[in-house]
C-alpha cells in the first residue's frame, strides 16, 4: 500500500457523523442540512436536454483535450468574464476541460511537485480537504496560512516566513474563499504573482465559487485577470480551476476546466492522458451549453441573495452572520464550542451544520475554524427561513 494514504485525516463528514453518533432530534421536526455545499437550485433545462440529445457520443471514446468546440466555447467565457485581452486565451494552447474541480484540484498536485527538494504546499486555513489530500499523496508536506476574523478571513502573505516560501512548490488560493466567501482584490493577487515569481512556485486558483456573488456590479476578479493587469498575457505560474457545480447547479455534470500557463497545461494534459479522466462527449456538449448562458447565473445569484437577506435578518440579534461578499456559506462565529454547539443544535432543533474546526488545522496560534460553525443557503427559500428560526431559537436557549 502507498504509506501516504496513512497521512490522510478523516473526511469533515465522517468525523461529523462520529460526533452525531447516539444523537436523537426531535421526532416533530424534519431534519434541515446546511452542512453540504451542494446546490439544490434546478439544474438548466437546456443543458438537461442537450445532455440527452447528444447521448450518440456514448459510442466514442473522447479526447483529453475536449472537444474544439467546448474549449472555445471555455475561452469565450473567460475573456467576456474577466476582460482579457483578446487572443491571450488560445483554446488549444490554455485550458483543459475537467471532470469537476475536485478531481482537477487533486491531480494538479500529482502533475507539479517535485518530491525531492522537501516540498512544501501552502494552503488556506481552514480550507476544502482535497487541497491537504493532494499535498500528502504527492508526497508534498501541507503548510497553512490562517484566515481570521483578525484579517477579515483574508490571507496576509506577509507573516509567512521567507524559509517557507523557498521551499514552497505549489500554492492553493481559494477566492472567493469557502467557507468566508471573502475575495482577494487586485492588489493582492498581484502581490501574490509577484512573490511566485520570486520563489518560482505555482498559484493553483480555486474560483469555483467566482459566479456567486451579491453586488452585480461587482463580480469577484480573478488570478488571470490580476495576471493581464500587469502586463504577464502568458500567464506563468498560474493556474485558475473554474466549475459549473456552483455557477450553473450543475454538481452531478461534473464538469469544469482549469486554465493558464500553457506550458503547466501542456503537462497536465500528459499527465491526464495516462490519468483517463477524459470528458464524455454528452457531458461537453452540455457543458459547452451551459458556459454560452449567463441568464440562468444572474438568476441563481438572486436567488441565493434573497435567500441571505431573509436568514441575515432572523440570526441578526442572536449570531453575528453578515452575508458574505460571495459563495453561498454563511461562516458566524459561536457562542461556545463549535463542536459543542452543531451537536445540540441538531438535538433541540435537527438542523445539521458542520463545524468550523472540522475544516481547519490545529497551528501555533490555535485552530481558525474554532468556534464557527459552516452554515450552507442551498436548500429552497423556505426551508432556509426555517432553518434561521429554529437556530435563533436554539441560540436564546444558551
Amino acid at each position: 500500500m502507498n504509506p501516504d494514504l496513512a497521512r490522510l485525516q478523516p473526511y469533515p463528514f465522517e468525523r461529523l457523523a462520529q460526533l452525531f453518533a447516539g444523537v436523537t432530534p426531535p421526532t416533530g421536526l424534519a431534519p434541515i442540512r446546511l452542512s453540504i455545499g451542494e446546490p439544490r437550485h434546478a439544474a438548466p433545462a437546456f443543458v438537461a436536454e442537450t445532455l440527452t440529445q447528444q447521448l450518440q457520443g456514448l459510442s466514442q471514446y473522447p479526447s483529453t483535450r475536449g472537444s474544439d468546440c467546448l474549449r472555445e466555447a471555455i475561452a469565450r467565457w473567460l475573456l467576456q468574464r474577466y476582460r482579457l485581452p483578446a487572443g491571450s486565451i488560445d483554446p488549444a494552447r490554455h485550458l483543459l476541460p475537467v471532470n469537476g474541480t475536485r478531481e482537477a484540484l487533486f491531480a494538479i498536485a500529482q502533475c507539479i511537485v517535485e518530491r525531492q527538494r522537501q516540498p512544501l504546499v501552502l494552503m488556506p486555513n481552514p480550507f476544502y480537504q482535497i487541497y491537504e489530500g493532494a499535498a500528502l499523496l504527492a508526497g508534498a508536506q501541507p503548510a497553512f496560512y490562517n484566515l481570521t476574523p483578525e484579517n477579515d478571513y483574508l490571507p496576509d502573505f506577509t507573516a509567512i516566513d521567507a524559509q517557507v516560501w523557498e521551499r514552497c512548490q505549489l500554492l492553493y488560493l481559494c477566492s472567493p474563499g469557502n467557507p468566508a466567501g471573502r475575495v482577494s482584490d487586485l492588489p493582492a493577487l498581484q502581490a501574490l504573482i509577484e512573490r511566485a515569481e520570486r520563489h518560482d512556485f505555482v498559484i493553483v486558483s480555486d474560483e469555483c465559487y467566482a459566479e456567486i456573488y451579491q453586488d452585480e456590479t461587482q463580480p469577484p476578479v480573478g488570478l488571470l485577470q490580476a495576471a493581464a493587469a500587469m502586463g504577464h498575457r502568458d500567464y506563468r505560474r498560474c493556474l485558475v480551476f473554474h466549475s459549473l457545480s456552483k455557477r450553473s447547479n450543475l454538481p452531478g455534470l461534473r464538469s469544469g476546466f482549469v486554465a493558464g500557463d500553457a506550458a503547466l497545461i501542456e503537462a497536465f494534459f500528459r499527465y491526464r492522458t495516462y490519468h483517463g479522466c477524459a470528458m464524455p462527449p454528452a457531458t461537453q456538449a452540455a457543458s459547452q451549453s451551459a458556459w454560452g448562458d449567463e441568464a440562468h447565473v444572474v438568476e441563481n445569484r438572486r436567488l441565493y441573495r434573497e435567500k441571505f437577506a431573509a436568514v441575515t435578518d432572523i440570526l441578526a440579534p442572536v449570531l453575528a452572520a453578515s452575508a458574505p461578499p460571495a459563495g453561498f456559506y454563511l461562516w458566524p462565529r459561536t457562542p461556545m464550542d463549535d463542536e459543542a454547539f452543531a451537536r445540540g443544535l441538531l438535538q433541540q432543533q435537527n438542523v445539521i451544520v458542520l463545524p468550523g474546526s472540522y475544516l481547519s488545522r490545529d497551528t501555533a496560534t490555535g485552530n481558525p475554524g474554532a468556534r464557527h460553525v459552516r452554515m450552507a443557503l442551498v436548500a429552497p427559500l423556505d426551508e432556509c427561513i426555517e432553518a434561521a428560526q429554529r437556530i435563533r431559537g436554539y441560540v436564546e436557549t444558551l
